[in-house]
């Protein structure tokens, strides 16, 4: 049993890579008519015994980018900066990050760097899940600081050794936050029965993007490897004591790819149509979080830090405030949602969007539109032309948020892996 000592609620935080809003079970996903079943029954179960978020976003895309004194590209998070991880760890948590960091290398950035004590998962973004090698070819597996070679498919591993983490919190006296940040589904999409497939892509240098493989077969069985590690890490935290007082969560880093589903809504990671910012948060608490549960409260990822302090009694770093608000009572009662805007802009494309009550203000390359995602989540009937007022009104609000930002990086750019000369598109 986890030892008795502190009332304060351990923490769970499980990202996917990638994932469409619909892939999943408790979203509506289709992959039983596939599989013959959900490819995500124990992420099922999370929301069947807790809460769903219908209206949940991210950004279009995942990482992190700051600039040196001498205007030289770091790319990373400042290790000064205070963290989920560094804001619970001095206040008496242990910590540990297992899968995907992506937020800077070492030696001036990493897990270690920014509040967790322990690491174990890769530095960069996606990598093959049987080399462990990035895009660029280069082995990027770590424990802590150190690099390490495993024998094994990555899913499986970074599902062992959250386990593994979790088992060693029986008997601690003090509650933890373990977050654990899959690669999967992202590509190359590769299932545990793949690996020649991976050597075929080591060979050839066609991972990054992996445009000539995958199916939506793979790609569900690739969810279902990492829901069955998910599944393993909620029995661990029952064999320890520790499932009623463990708030976990589970979402993605942003929308999907080629082969995720986002019905009905369209767009995909790298867009801010729904399909690309718009992910599943599922909750699970048992001491405070009644099951079964739904909530149209409108919920940004970076709301979770906000809402574990409030948990722990933690508070925010006095000189770094909080860009998400607490969450706290809507997970406890989750009809009692609040009204609030939230924003986003990518460099790609020249995307701006805005989100009040049900309407959204999206500008693209393309011109400037005007959604009721009440009435409309697919994004099809402009009413930009009918409530000339209401756009204008959004679009003069939005300016005056962005004045509070910092501007786009000089040179800032995005490198697409597909475009018209590898993948069909289809009509508008």
């Amino acid at each position: 049993m986890q030892a008795k000592a502190s009332k304060r609620p351990n923490f769970v935080f499980i990202l996917a890579d990638d994932l469409g809003y619909a892939d999943l079970g408790c979203y509506g996903g289709r992959s039983a008519q596939l599989l013959g079943g959900s490819c995500s029954p124990h992420i099922d179960r999370l929301a069947a015994e807790g809460l769903c978020f219908t209206d949940g976003w991210d950004e279009p895309i995942s990482g992190a980018v700051r600039l040196d004194p001498t205007g030289s590209p770091m790319i990373g998070l400042p290790p000064e900066h205070p963290t989920m991880a560094s804001l619970l760890r001095d206040a008496g948590y242990a910590s540990a990050l297992v899968g995907k960091w992506h937020l800077g290398y070492a030696p001036h950035f990493g897990p270690l760097k920014s509040g967790y004590e322990e690491f174990f998962g890769a530095m960069s973004g996606g990598l093959d899940y049987f080399t462990h090698c990035d895009t660029s070819g280069v082995h990027d597996l770590w424990d802590g600081e150190t690099e390490v070679h495993r024998i094994g498919y990555l899913t499986d591993l970074i599902s062992q050794r959250a386990v593994d983490y979790v088992s060693r919190q029986r008997g601690s006296p003090k509650p933890f936050l373990l977050s654990v940040h899959y690669t999967a589904p992202h590509w190359p999409w590769e299932t545990r029965a793949d690996e020649s497939e991976a050597k075929f892509l080591a060979s050839a240098r066609e991972h990054i993007g992996h445009i000539s493989g995958g199916s939506v077969n793979s790609y569900l069985a690739m969810i279902h490897h990492m829901d069955e590690g998910i599944g393993s890490i909620l029995e661990t935290l029952k064999s320890i004591g520790a499932d009623e007082n463990t708030l976990v969560v589970f979402t993605s880093d942003n929308g999907g790819e080629r082969f995720s589903d986002v019905w009905p809504l369209t767009g995909k990671k790298m867009d801010l149509l729904e399909g690309g910012i718009r992910v599943p948060y599922v909750v699970r608490w048992p001491a405070r979080v009644a099951p079964g549960g739904a909530t149209r409260q409108l919920a940004m990822t970076m709301d979770w830090l906000p809402t574990f302090l409030d948990a722990a009694g933690v508070a925010p770093h006095p000189e770094y405030a909080l860009d998400g608000v607490s969450l706290l009572k809507v997970l406890e009662q989750p009809e009692a949602t609040f009204e609030r805007e939230l924003f986003w802009r990518m460099n790609h494309r020249s995307q701006r969007a805005m989100r009040a009550g049900s309407w959204k203000y999206l500008s693209t390359e393309d011109g400037e539109f005007l959604y009721d995602l009440e009435r409309d989540a697919r994004e099809r009937a402009n009413r930009a032309g009918r409530e000339p007022e209401r756009l204008a009104t959004m679009r003069a609000r939005y300016a005056e948020w962005e004045k509070t930002v910092p501007g786009v990086p000089e040179g800032a750019k995005v490198s697409l892996i597909t475009n018209k000369g590898n993948m069909a598109t289809p009509t508008p």
